[in-house]
């Protein structure tokens, strides 16, 4: 197993409170993504943690099978239960359906071929976010000084 050093590895977002349950996720080039409780229009955290893990195969999916064909369909679904139990909060059930289709011809049939394994290997080996879910990362919380 190889790690990188903790300078090139650590990766973070920084988030504000814009106003009651709305929120801005700043990452470390600038970008901006805004959210909320629910309550209003835009995604929750929990449809973004969906979003992330379907994300993170989508692009380890589409690296691969893109080499071969520009796809003319690809979309993926990411679901889960949200429940509540004696433990608290916490998903269930957590799955992504992929549905992308190719084009006819030499490189649409070699897309169509390495799929299975493309998604297989996201899984297994390659997307951060889903692997890192399924490994029980911990994650550890603390107060800082706001000043």
């Amino acid at each position: 197993m190889t790690t990188d050093s903790a300078s090139d590895s650590l990766r973070s977002v920084t988030v504000e409170r814009t106003g009651p349950g709305r929120f801005t996720a700043i990452n470390s080039r600038g970008e901006k993504l805004t959210f909320g409780t629910g309550s209003g229009a835009g995604f929750t955290p929990v449809e973004l943690f969906l979003a992330a893990i379907a994300g993170c195969s989508a692009a380890d999916v589409d690296a691969a099978t893109g080499r071969h064909a520009e796809p003319s369909t690809f979309s993926l679904v990411a679901s889960g239960h949200k429940v509540q139990d004696d433990g608290g909060n916490s998903m269930t059930g957590l799955e992504v359906a992929f549905a992308v289709a190719f084009p006819e011809g030499e490189g649409g049939d070699r897309a169509r071929a390495i799929l299975p394994r493309a998604v297989k290997t996201s899984h297994d080996k390659l997307c951060t976010v889903s692997r890192t879910v399924e490994a029980g990362t911990p994650v550890s919380v603390k107060v800082v000084d706001a000043d």
